[in-house]
């Protein structure tokens, strides 16, 4: 090496979470966080059904594993008892909500590929939390009209998460409002997109990251006027935004 050159940096290793969706600048600050925090504590289902999703060719659809020690950790707080999700993959948020969840808890899952959700059944089953989940395959908003037009179900949700198609995340907006009771909460995913919500118009962005951007920025302008609603956007996975039903 000359004597005037300077040492070269060694590069911070790249995170090893498959799916990774973090917003944080630096990889190495994400590996101190699943590390620290979130592999010591992941209970060994949901660790087994990461490893699974993580050789599925579409491993990226899955929840990152900090966001979901942070939905079982919400779930806890807000002592939640009846609760949708709509998008389900392989089922690894579907998992950390069961646990989450008392022994008579329950879960609307939605989906429109059971296939992908069978992958983690096994795991689930395995865990004893099968019970608590009524799987629906087939698109979501025919499901929520039905449920909507019946006032009985108003009001009884006490947590909605929503990680499926967002072009259609405004729709679904309508209609779990409606479902989810004052004071409840429904986690909208994905609500920064990658980082795009604020890449400028002529960025070289991949082509399903641009062609839903602009559904992503749609959902989170209404959300933010909303006044049934109070928001946090949080950075956690690949943004989520939580909304607490006021009225």
């Amino acid at each position: 090496m000359a004597a005037n050159a300077e040492p070269q940096q060694t590069q911070p290793a790249k995170h090893s979470e498959v799916g990774h969706k973090s917003l944080l600048q630096s990889d190495a600050l994400y590996q101190y966080i699943l590390e620290t925090s979130v592999y010591p504590r992941e209970p060994e289902s949901m660790k087994e059904l990461r490893e699974i999703t993580a050789k599925h060719p579409w491993n990226l659809m899955t929840t990152s594993a900090d966001e979901g020690q942070f939905l079982n950790m919400l779930l806890k707080l807000i002592n939640a008892k009846n609760t949708m999700e709509i998008g389900v993959y392989t089922g690894y948020s579907l998992l950390a909500t069961a646990l989450a969840l008392p022994d008579d808890g329950k879960i609307l899952a939605m989906d429109i590929n059971r296939e992908n959700f069978e992958i983690g059944l096994p795991v689930i089953q395995k865990a004893g939390l099968a019970h608590k989940i009524d799987f629906r395959e087939g698109p979501a908003l025919p499901l929520l009209d039905q449920l909507v037009q019946d006032e009985k179900n108003h009001g009884t949700y006490d947590f909605i998460f929503v990680d499926a198609d967002k072009d259609n995340y405004v729709n679904y907006h309508k209609r779990l409002i409606d479902l989810v009771k004052v004071g409840g909460l429904i986690g909208y995913d994905n609500t920064l997109w990658n980082g795009s919500v604020v890449a400028p118009a002529d960025a070289p962005l991949r082509k399903y990251v641009r062609y839903y951007r602009d559904f992503v920025l749609e959902l989170n302008k209404a959300l933010a006027v909303d006044p049934r609603i109070e928001i946090c956007m949080l950075p956690v996975g690949d943004g989520i935004t939580l909304c607490r039903r006021v009225s």
